[in-house]
C-alpha cells in the first residue's frame, strides 16, 4: 500500500447474520474484506442503507461508518448491483422497491464520472454486460472473483480470513459426528440443470436436506426442501453433512468462478463433490471428489458416508483445507493494493 485512502463502499446486503429472507451470500466474506482494508490503515464509508439495522436490529455504528450522502473519497469501491425487473427498477416508494441500483447510479454519476474518481467495480454475480462503456473508462477496474476473469478484469476472490484457515483442524472436522450423507445450502437461481444433472439423482438415493430459496421444485418431488435458513444455521447444516455438491450457474462454471459455498462447506468438514465440467475444478477440490454424473455423486457419498471418521477422510478434508490457501485475505488484499495503487494487479491465486 502506497498510501491511506478513504473508501466509500457500496454494497446492497449485511455485516452481520442480517435476515433469514435475502439471498445476500457476501455475510461470508465481505466483513473479512472491508476488516482487512481497514488493517492496511484505509477508511471505509458504506454508501448504501444500514441494513443490519434497519432491517435486522444489529447495531454496528461503533465500529462502521455510514453515510447515504456523497461525502468525500479517495476511491469508489462497488458490490455490483444489476437491474432486476419489478424490484429495484420500479419508482422510488414503490411497493416492494428496493434502492439499490439507484443509489449505485447515483455514485457512478457523481464519483465516476464527475469526479473520475478511481472506481473498483466487484462483478460478484458476472452480471456486468461484456460492452458495457464502463469497463472501457480508464478510472475503473472490474474484478471478478473468477480464476478465469472476462477480458481486461482482474481476479478477486472471495476472502477467507488467515487466522481461520490456519485455525483449521482436519482430524477434528472428521472426528465429528455426521448424521446427514448429503446436504445443500444455497439458492435455486440458475442451478436447475445443475440440480438436475448431480444432485437430484443423488438425493433418491441417499438422506439429504436443501436448504435455501427453491421456488420451482415440481420436477423433484423425492427432494426434501427446507426453505430458507437463518445464516447462522448453515454451518450447523454442513458440520451435519458428510458431503455437499458445488451447484454452480453455467457463466460461473465457465469462468471458474466459485461461490462462498465451497469455503463453508471445507470449514465445516463437508466434503464438496465437484462437478468435473466446471473450469480449474482441479484448483477447487481433489480429483477423489470430481464427478461426472449423479450415479458419480451417489456412488461417492456411499463411499465417503464409509469412510467418515477415518484417517482417508481426514486426509480429504486436509486437501481441501490447502486448495483453499488461494482465498486468503491477505492475498486478495495484495490484489486490491496494486488496483488502488494504480499498478498492474498481481494474481490473486498462483498459475
Amino acid at each position: 500500500m502506497d498510501r491511506e485512502m478513504r473508501i466509500g463502499y457500496s454494497f446492497w446486503g449485511f455485516l452481520g447474520p442480517g435476515i433469514a429472507d435475502t439471498p445476500d451470500g457476501g455475510r461470508s466474506h465481505r466483513r473479512v474484506l472491508v476488516d482487512g482494508l481497514r488493517s492496511r490503515g484505509h477508511e471505509i464509508v458504506f454508501l448504501q442503507p444500514d441494513r443490519d439495522f434497519a432491517e435486522a436490529g444489529t447495531d454496528f455504528s461503533d465500529r462502521y461508518a455510514w453515510d447515504v450522502g456523497l461525502p468525500g473519497i479517495d476511491a469508489l469501491f462497488l458490490e455490483w448491483r444489476w437491474r432486476i425487473p419489478g424490484r429495484n427498477t420500479t419508482w422510488c416508494g414503490a411497493a416492494g422497491h428496493t434502492c439499490d441500483l439507484h443509489r449505485q447510479q447515483q455514485l457512478l454519476d457523481h464519483y465516476t464520472g464527475l469526479r473520475r474518481t478511481p472506481t473498483i467495480l466487484w462483478d460478484k454475480d458476472r452480471k456486468l454486460p461484456p460492452g458495457d462503456p464502463l469497463r472501457s473508462l480508464r478510472n475503473v477496474v472490474v474484478c471478478e472473483a473468477a480464476l478465469s476473469p472476462a477480458p481486461g478484469a482482474v481476479s478477486l476472490l472471495f476472502p477467507v480470513a488467515d487466522d481461520v484457515l490456519d485455525g483449521a483442524d482436519a482430524e477434528a472436522l472428521a472426528a465429528q459426528d455426521r448424521d446427514l450423507p448429503l446436504a445443500y445450502v444455497g439458492n435455486q437461481y440458475d442451478r436447475d440443470d445443475a440440480f438436475t444433472a448431480f444432485f437430484a439423482p443423488a438425493a433418491a438415493a441417499h438422506r439429504h436436506l436443501v436448504a435455501g430459496k427453491w421456488t420451482r421444485t415440481e420436477a423433484w418431488p423425492h427432494v426434501r426442501f427446507a426453505g430458507r435458513v437463518p445464516f447462522a444455521e448453515v454451518a450447523e447444516i454442513y458440520r451435519r453433512a458428510v458431503a455437499t455438491v458445488l451447484l454452480l450457474p453455467d457463466r460461473y462454471a465457465a469462468a471458474g468462478q466459485m461461490t462462498q459455498r465451497l469455503v463453508e462447506a471445507v470449514l465445516a468438514g463437508c466434503l464438496p463433490l465437484t462437478p468435473a465440467n466446471i473450469r480449474g475444478a482441479g484448483r477447487f477440490t481433489p480429483r477423489a471428489l470430481h464427478v461426472s454424473d449423479g450415479a458419480a455423486v451417489t456412488a461417492r457419498i456411499t463411499r465417503l458416508s464409509g469412510i467418515a471418521g477415518q484417517r482417508e477422510h481426514a486426509d480429504l478434508i486436509a486437501s481441501c483445507l490447502r486448495s483453499l490457501e488461494m482465498f486468503r485475505v491477505s492475498r486478495q488484499l495484495a490484489v486490491l493494493d496494486d488496483v488502488l495503487a494504480q499498478r498492474p494487479p498481481r494474481q490473486a491465486v498462483a498459475p
